[in-house]
């Protein structure tokens, strides 16, 4: 059994309630996020949108376990990790979550296969991750480049390395933060193109920050934030059908 405190509700993957995050500027302070409430099922795609200010990254980083809220609970799979210390909280983010980020945040001295590798080295992940890391690098179009550098890679291939790299453990969510914002209109789409085959492929829960409406439009459900707030929550046709 964990030690964790399990909220008792759990077919909600995600649950933010009443999420606040304040910042003390000079004599100023400043209020990020007021008072959030949503919860996400376990396997939806969602967006999280809203202009530069919104605080969508802040929301993302706080679910994410990587920053500490003022106010407010943030329960993932069942834990809540609003008071954790940081040892429980990093093997929380170890285990539960997968990270895509804009700039790649690859280890500029490990190869491609040692980036994918490196979450499962950390968290002891049993099993034969070698293969596991071989396996995704060929399912991102890498199979021959897993002994390149980063610095030999283009954007594009470093971001599917990021890809492969985040979907090492088999995390039931997956939290990505503008993973195209960095790349050209053609990388970025193929990008999307891989976090959504491989989401469904792994059954995961996928959770994007994104200013851009076309991949937002792929989402089953929109999160829009304006100033900290969350100003619409809806629903796509297609999820609605489904």
């Amino acid at each position: 059994m964990n030690s964790y405190p399990v909220s008792p509700l759990i077919e909600d993957i995600i649950q933010v309630e009443n999420l606040t995050k304040t910042i003390d500027n000079g004599s100023n302070r400043v209020e990020i996020l007021r008072g959030l409430t949503f919860a996400i099922p376990r396997g939806e795609f969602v967006a999280i949108m809203g202009a530069s200010g919104s605080g969508k990254s802040t929301l993302l980083g706080l679910m994410a376990g990587l920053d500490t809220a003022t106010s407010g609970r943030i329960i993932l799979d069942g834990i809540d990790i609003t008071n954790l210390g940081e040892d429980k909280l990093a093997r929380v983010r170890g285990t539960k979550i997968g990270f895509v980020f804009q700039a790649y945040q690859l280890v500029p001295t490990l190869t491609a296969e040692e980036n994918v590798l490196l979450p499962a080295e950390l968290t002891g992940a049993g099993g034969d991750i070698e293969h596991r890391a071989r396996e995704l690098l060929e399912r991102v179009g890498l199979g021959n480049r897993g002994h390149h550098y980063p610095v030999q890679l283009s954007g594009g291939e470093q971001q599917r390395v990021a890809v492969a790299r985040a979907f090492i453990t088999r995390p039931p969510i997956l939290m990505a933060d503008e993973p195209t914002g960095n790349l050209d209109s053609v990388n970025g789409a193929h990008i999307l193109e891989l976090l959504l085959e491989l989401n469904r492929e792994e059954k995961t829960t996928l959770v994007l920050v994104t200013h851009d409406q076309q991949i937002a439009g792929q989402a089953d459900r929109v999160v829009a934030l304006r100033d900290g707030s969350i100003v619409s929550d809806t629903r796509s046709a297609r999820a609605v059908e489904a």
